[in-house]
């Protein structure tokens, strides 16, 4: 990725911004180094999402992946949704779904 904002497209047709230092800060979980394109997947075509119990204006994008770096695990992209913004916050591989809220299939 280059040092510029990146513009993805999630499942509602909503530009998610993906900034040069949000994408540094997922690459701190190892895993996460060949994953872009699923990152990009995943929030067009999420199996679920859901809003977060501390902040229900973090949504998170989940998508199950069978064969990953670190076996079968969900990828979960937290996107801060704004009424005027959205970019990733962080984006990592997991066992379970986060708890709180699902907006997403209704």
């Amino acid at each position: 990725m280059n040092e510029e904002t990146r513009v993805l497209i999630d499942y509602a047709g909503r530009d998610i911004r993906l900034t040069s230092e949000r994408w540094q800060h997922i690459l701190d979980h190892p895993e996460m180094g060949d994953q872009e394109e699923r990152l990009a997947e995943t929030l067009r075509e999420p199996d679920t999402v859901i809003a977060t119990q501390r902040d229900p204006t973090v949504q998170c994008y989940h998508r199950l992946y069978e064969d990953t770096p670190v076996t079968r695990k969900y990828l979960m992209i937290a996107v801060k949704v704004l009424d005027d913004d959205a970019f990733v916050i962080t984006a990592h591989f997991m066992s379970r779904l986060k708890r709180g809220t699902k907006i997403w299939p209704k």
